[in-house]
């Protein structure tokens, strides 16, 4: 079965940190660029972080310097470090995983930031 996972979601306050993990099964997970999505109520999803199978990373200006990706293809796992977390950051948090021929997409994860 082709699924992906999200975990780690949560109530955090303001400045504290949050680790989203996203467990991948049913593909070849090495192969695929890993990324991170958030969607806040009202707003268009938009990109935060991504991972190629080199392990090259992207990130959007909004999370630099405070969000860190990684992968463990041993594991078929990708990891979202969230550090100095704000109110904005406040999304449901999706795992991609692209190839050549599909996208797959996780059912997300609530983070919330209190102030």
């Amino acid at each position: 079965q082709v699924q992906l996972v999200e975990s780690g979601g949560g109530l955090v306050q303001a400045g504290e940190s949050l680790r989203l993990s996203c467990a991948a099964s049913g593909i070849g997970f090495s192969i695929y660029v890993m990324s991170w999505y958030r969607q806040a109520p009202g707003k268009q999803r938009e990109l935060v972080a991504s991972i190629t199978t080199g392990g090259n990373t992207n990130y959007a200006d909004f999370v630099k310097g405070r969000f860190a990706i990684s992968r463990d293809n041993a594991t078929n796992t990708v990891y979202l470090q969230m550090n100095s977390l704000k109110p904005e950051d406040t999304a449901v948090y999706f795992c991609n995983a692209r190839g050549t021929i599909r996208s797959l997409w996780g059912q997300g994860t609530q983070v919330t930031v209190s102030s």
